[in-house]
């Protein structure tokens, strides 16, 4: 015999209290209970329900007692439940309408479901739970329900769990802004992060000046006055908004996006030699025709080509050496930068440069810093090399913000993990036709939102 550890409680149910616990509510009385199967052979259990009288009569939105408006429908409304042992389970209530001195007239509330849906709460957050977590079609198939449905359950789900979403505006401090794109065709969403949380704190569709003001112009002065640092990339729209709406915040640079600046130069200085060497390949190959059949080893101008084309070669290989940090070359890797420093000084001196911005910014004292970016910029402006003169006003734009980056030890990575985050959502739902389906997924994902799932602890993993 099993040995009992704890005191162990037993009580005989009822069809009714069985058919009570389906809802999952209080205040429900239960009425009758019906076991059927439809024309497809598929099982239902249909529950018919009310809630008690000192509750019928509320407002779905204030949850007050309000006079009747009307009589009860004569057809029953149908919730859909969660299933039980497969079984599809219904709840059926013939329900009137209220008038809310606040809200005007509504239908009666329900205490088990959410205002105008067609399923229970235990439901909705159910299938809001699968979707943060599965394909949306896989959440559709196993509620039995049209993938467009499941966008709705979510959109419930998130207004009961967060019905003040504006809460998320208080107390902001460290902010990062940032677009991704959700759909072909340049379809973009604007993304702004709250560092200490990290936690989504507005979304909204498009990019850009007009679309950022609709975040800064829905702040409170207080909310505004608040906001000490704002990161981002180098967009200039970013900038314009923190400078008219928050002028006494830091604008940091993101690191990332600064040595990705470098490194588009350095890609530009690489193309530009590898077109010349290629053209002298070309060229030399024209100058030393190749005969008929299998040249000879000997044969005159065959070394020429070859070493013209290993030239072209060797610096059209060279991309991804070039790329990496010295202490992360492989030795093939660092032979190829050694050969590049022999072969092309240009090249070379353009490698060097992007490896002194990039270390600068991993300094951690802003004095020691504003002396390397001055050292560098003089360096790029006297490069003779056109690409690293375009950087060097840019950079030269951008040098208080970047050592405000420095300064506070900012950066946008944890956006960056949020926009990945973000395509995540997209991928699994294999895209969304509906944005604001969309919008609500990233803010019930990337929160501290937990769903609670019925008959289970809320901290429960």
């Amino acid at each position: 015999m099993r040995r009992k550890t704890q005191k162990e409680y037993s009580q005989v149910a009822s069809v009714n209290t069985l058919c009570k616990s389906v809802p999952n509510v209080k205040n429900t009385v239960i009425k009758n209970c019906n076991l059927y199967s439809d024309k497809n052979g598929v099982k239902h259990i249909r529950i018919q329900a009310r809630p008690n009288k000192w509750h019928e009569n509320d407002c779905p939105f204030c949850h007050k007692s309000c006079p009747v408006y009307d009589k009860h429908s004569s057809r029953p409304t149908i919730w859909r439940g969660l299933d039980r042992g497969g079984i599809l389970v219904e709840v059926e209530y013939q329900t009137h309408r209220i008038i809310c001195p606040e809200h005007g007239v509504y239908v009666a509330e329900v205490p088990w479901a959410y205002p105008g849906s067609r399923f229970t709460k235990d439901f909705d957050l159910t299938a809001a739970w699968f979707a943060s977590y599965l394909p949306r079609s896989t959440t559709s198939y196993f509620m039995r329900v049209d993938w467009e449905t499941v966008g709705r359950c979510v959109n419930r789900a998130l207004h009961d769990l967060e019905p003040e979403r504006s809460r998320r505006l208080d107390g902001l401090v460290n902010i990062g802004i940032d677009e991704t794109s959700y759909k072909k065709g340049h379809k973009y969403i604007t993304v702004i992060v709250n560092h200490d949380t990290n936690t989504v704190v507005w979304a909204s569709e498009g990019h850009g000046k007009s679309v950022l003001e609709k975040f800064y112009k829905q702040l409170t002065p207080e909310q505004l006055s608040s906001i000490k640092v704002v990161t981002g990339d180098g967009a200039k729209w970013i900038t314009e908004c923190v400078n008219e709406y928050t002028p006494g915040c830091a604008r940091c640079v993101d690191p990332f996006h600064v040595v990705e600046w470098a490194m588009t130069a350095l890609d530009e200085v690489r193309k530009d030699i590898w077109h010349d060497a290629y053209s002298e390949y070309k060229q030399v190959k024209k100058d030393n025709p190749r005969g008929k059949g299998r040249p000879k080893k000997d044969a005159p101008g065959l070394a020429i080509v070859k070493a013209a084309k290993a030239k072209a070669d060797e610096i059209k290989g060279s991309a991804y050496a070039l790329g990496k940090a010295p202490e992360h070359l492989s030795e093939k890797q660092q032979l190829r930068v050694n050969l590049i420093a022999s072969q092309n000084p240009r090249l070379y001196r353009a490698y060097l440069l992007k490896e002194q911005l990039r270390l600068l910014l991993k300094l951690t004292n802003v004095d020691e810093a504003e002396d390397e970016l001055k050292r560098w910029l003089w360096k790029a402006s006297h490069s003779r090399i056109p690409a690293f003169k375009e950087l060097y006003q840019k950079i030269r734009r951008h040098k208080t913000h970047i050592l405000s980056t420095i300064r506070y030890g900012m950066s946008n990575a944890r956006i960056e993990a949020t926009n990945n985050k973000i395509k995540l959502i997209i991928r699994k739902a294999y895209g969304f036709r509906n944005i604001q389906n969309m919008l609500d997924m990233v803010y019930l994902v990337c929160s501290d939102i937990r769903i609670p799932l019925p008959n289970r602890k809320l901290n429960a993993a």
